[in-house]
């Protein structure tokens, strides 16, 4: 079954039960929350995030025929498999933009773009989440190792932690933690989201978390970006 959910590309990946805050400030998103308030108030107020191929750009509002061919090539500007993100809140500012703050909730695969409008639609399916073999075991070690990671992380910026976050027991709820919390970049992100099942990607998040540890262990250097803030809360 498929559905139409507004667009909203990011340079990020959004995880299924992460919260996502956003600044909204360009006109043709600013239209999109426009639309989602008007909805009637017992409405769910949902849109798409998919994540930008690195090196691509969606095309600026107003421009017409960049956003027909950008909507003709969604392999090259877009990732097919997104997260639907349910905004909890929206709030309109004096100058028009909004703050928002909505909740990822399933995963799904864009089928189609349609860049016609004020802003970006596509046509979705659902894509359901499998336990996959041996996700209980799995999730245990995955959880020691990101406790690991964490460690030298905050040891290489010569920072505590501040205080034992406990950590989901549901294997699918940790593996999207982790995703979401893990040093790395969009593709690595992006593959973590694209997992065929549970199993399947926390196996990927312990080969990661090892192979991390063991770098800032040997270097005394951190990754390219900073893990030593607060974890994400799932929902």
């Amino acid at each position: 079954m498929t559905a139409r959910l507004p667009l909203f590309p990011l340079g990020s990946v959004l995880f299924p039960g992460l919260v996502l805050p956003l600044n909204v400030f360009e006109e043709r998103y600013r239209a999109l929350f426009r639309d989602l308030l008007a909805l009637p108030e017992d409405a769910p107020r949902r849109f798409g995030v998919v994540a930008i191929r690195d090196g691509h750009e969606v095309a600026p509002a107003g421009a017409e025929e960049a956003a027909a061919g950008y909507a003709a090539d969604l392999s090259g500007a877009l990732y097919a498999l997104g997260c639907t993100a349910d905004a909890a809140t929206v709030g309109e500012r004096e100058d028009g933009g909004f703050d928002v703050v909505a909740t990822g909730t399933t995963r799904f695969r864009l089928l189609s773009v349609d860049a016609s409008g004020p802003y970006l639609t596509g046509e979705v399916e659902e894509v359901a989440e499998e336990p996959g073999t041996g996700s209980g075991a799995l999730a245990a070690d995955v959880a020691r190792a990101f406790r690991t990671y964490q460690k030298r992380l905050a040891g290489a910026r010569e920072r505590s932690l501040a205080g034992s976050q406990e950590l989901p027991d549901d294997p699918t709820v940790l593996s999207y933690l982790v995703a979401a919390a893990t040093v790395a970049g969009t593709p690595a992100k992006q593959a973590l989201l694209e997992a065929p099942d549970t199993a399947a990607r926390l196996e990927e998040e312990l080969r990661l978390l090892r192979r991390e540890a063991a770098v800032i262990d040997k270097l005394g250097a951190l990754p390219a970006v900073d893990l030593t803030r607060q974890v994400p809360s799932p929902n």
